[in-house]
């Protein structure tokens, strides 16, 4: 067996084993977390490049935030992954790939928060509802009335599902976890500074476009794969799915965002989406799906099982993968 093989193959079991551990533990609050320093470094590097700039220069500071990061997420893990190969043998640098592929996986803290709205919404509890889908969505939640805070909550498993879960694990699949560390530190800045206000216009263009770049084909997998999911877990429709998927998946403003909220939509026959409020501006955007029954606390349940099923998909896959290479 070639050597290449070899090493791609004990990172994508390093991988499983690393997503076993996202769904037995998630992410520890007390031992540190990269994301965490990752957003850190982001906000430390730009206090010190916007300090050296003129307004007009903003999106040649973005660039270098950008290319700062990446290096950083490039050379950190891969140095400390080296090391712990080079000194202390190959079981413990399974451990450690396995334990920070695990960190760069959220589909088990994904499930968590957002079952948390769900657990208030039963206990009618909505302004505790409110309270806990503001820590999972980047509109403004006081607007929202119970339908609403449940459909944000949806929407957020759906969307999430890709930049926390299929991308991810598509990184790190086919480049190892530092190509995984490298996307979260591109999506971490994307969510620090990759807006369109007059702060990070032009300082977050260059984050935001890779960003873009970087999920377009994981956000249509995701989308593809959450259809496919409907069809294997009962009581979703496949059938609707599908039809959603590919009639709504382009209805955003980011090239990337739909995919996986149509194919949710259209499993759980809801409408999703639609106006919003984002730091006191009201947002007009299109509906996905169809408004075929009220949208319930429950759907937040099936949102997570049929993010966990996406996931168990690429699993099986990558398993088999794995299993045939090694025949």
């Amino acid at each position: 067996m070639s050597g290449w093989l070899t090493v791609w193959e004990f990172h994508a079991w390093a991988l499983l084993a690393g997503c076993l551990i996202d769904w037995l533990i998630g992410d520890p609050r007390r031992l540190p977390h990269p994301v965490r320093l990752m957003g850190r470094m982001i906000a430390g590097l730009e206090r010190g490049i916007r300090r050296r700039l003129d307004g007009r220069r903003e999106f040649l500071g973005g660039v270098l935030l950008v290319f700062c990061m990446c290096c950083a997420w490039i050379i950190l893990p891969g140095a400390v992954f080296w090391l712990i190969g080079r000194f202390w043998g190959r079981p413990l640098l399974f451990a450690a790939e396995a334990f920070f592929c695990g960190q760069l996986l959220a589909a088990r803290d994904l499930a968590k928060e957002s079952l948390a709205v769900k657990e208030r919404m039963d206990a009618d509890d909505t302004e505790g509802a409110r309270q806990a889908v503001s820590m999972i969505v980047g509109r403004d939640t006081r607007v929202l009335d119970r339908p609403g805070i449940i459909r944000a909550a949806v929407e957020t498993v759906a969307e999430n599902a890709s930049d926390g879960v299929t991308a991810p694990f598509l990184f790190m699949a086919v480049f190892g976890p530092v190509g995984g560390a490298l996307y979260k530190a591109v999506n971490t800045m994307d969510s620090m500074v990759g807006y369109t206000d007059s702060r990070y216009l032009y300082f977050g263009r260059a984050a935001a476009r890779l960003d873009d770049v970087l999920n377009f084909i994981p956000a249509r997998l995701n989308g593809l794969l959450m259809v496919a999911a409907s069809w294997l877990l009962p009581g979703f429709d496949g059938k609707n799915a599908w039809r959603i998927f590919l009639r709504d998946r382009r209805r955003h403003a980011s090239p990337n965002a739909a995919h996986g909220e149509a194919a949710c939509a259209g499993a759980l026959h809801l409408r999703l989406a639609g106006d919003a409020w984002y730091f006191g501006e009201l947002h007009k955007k299109p509906f996905l799906g169809d408004d075929d029954r009220p949208v319930e606390a429950e759907d937040i349940r099936r949102a997570c099982r049929l993010m966990f099923c996406t996931e168990g998909i690429l699993m099986a896959v990558l398993a088999g993968i794995l299993v045939w290479a090694g025949i």
